[in-house]
């Protein structure tokens, strides 16, 4: 693939930001969707996205000491015949790092080492191969692919850049990349799960909430709107008239119907979701929760702007002429 030239002297984060803030109509769909079908694919392996989370901050150990030492390593590279070792982690870091629990870390490691996921010999910790290919991104590398690609569509508009990368461009980038890009995404999920958890409790909630979210901002009506994110938000609100039921969550999440109805339930009490008389559930977040809702997606959205001025960077997406 031809070298792109690097954007490191055209935009920075600020710009990158405020890209996204008035054009979020027209990218946050994307945004949306990445996460939430992250989400939902870590649910599907284990049943637990907390313990999805854990095999995945293991396997960042790796990419965090290929970063150290300043080595790239290509997609193909880094899924070749290889198990992962990692040396003296303890449940402190991790309970640490990820804002959950020891006790709960403790527990979920257990089921990880019973489920053959991962061994320790010692203080050391193996993650298993079928394992470390069943973390292997390839939905969610053409799902970021999208996402970026949408992005650079923005930047033409913005007069940022003049040139629009083809998605087969910018995929073959981020393999290439990967190592680094990679440990960039890993840090976005992590800072987000860490936020969205203590906003709602668990994650299983926020893939709900998202799934609500979709639903809502993928009306006929809505998505011809163009907004900024502030307007955006708001006016998600009640967007979607018809809503979705429980068993529709259920299968298009994969989490247990009665899982879904208390989780439910709880984001009804929390002034989160909404559910009329013929138990259809909707996005209606409102008074303190809508506040909270506000600045919350307002800092994720700073962490998305510096993955995607990292990346963007890094693997030379941006004309800098």
């Amino acid at each position: 693939m031809k070298q792109l030239p690097s954007i490191s002297n055209e935009i920075n984060e600020d710009v990158i930001f405020k890209i996204i803030n008035k054009n979020y109509s027209k990218i946050g769909p994307y945004w949306y969707g990445l996460m939430s079908s992250w989400l939902i694919r870590s649910y599907n392996v284990f049943s637990d996205i907390d313990k999805y989370v854990i095999l995945v901050y293991l396997i960042n150990k790796d990419l965090i000491i290929f970063r150290k030492n300043g080595l790239i390593i290509d997609y193909d590279t880094f899924y070749s015949d290889k198990s992962i070792e990692i040396p003296k982690i303890n449940i402190s870091d991790i309970s640490t790092d990820l804002k959950i629990p020891k006790e709960s870390i403790r527990r979920k490691l257990q089921e990880l080492e019973e489920s053959k996921v991962i061994s320790k010999n010692g203080k050391k910790i193996f993650v298993d191969r079928s394992a470390f290919i069943t973390a292997k991104p390839q939905q969610t590398l053409k799902e970021l692919t999208i996402l970026l690609s949408k992005f650079s569509e923005i930047l033409i508009e913005e007069k940022i850049t003049n040139t629009v990368f083809t998605g087969d461009e910018i995929s073959a980038s981020l393999k290439n990349n990967f190592s680094f890009c990679w440990y960039q995404f890993y840090k976005l999920v992590f800072i987000y799960t860490n936020r969205m958890r203590n906003a709602l409790s668990d994650l299983e909630s926020v893939a709900i909430g998202l799934v609500v979210l979709l639903n809502s901002i993928g009306t006929k009506s809505f998505k011809v709107k163009d907004l900024n994110m502030k307007h955006y938000i708001k006016l998600a609100q009640g967007a979607d008239e018809v809503g979705v039921n429980a068993m529709s969550l259920s299968d298009i999440t994969g989490i247990p119907r009665p899982t879904v109805v208390r989780k439910v339930k709880r984001l009804i009490e929390a002034d989160f979701l909404s559910i009329n008389e013929k138990k259809r559930i909707t996005m209606n977040i409102k008074g303190s929760s809508f506040n909270m809702a506000q600045k919350i997606q307002n800092q994720n959205i700073k962490d998305l702007s510096n993955m995607l001025h990292r990346i963007f960077n890094q693997i030379k997406v941006i004309n800098s002429d």
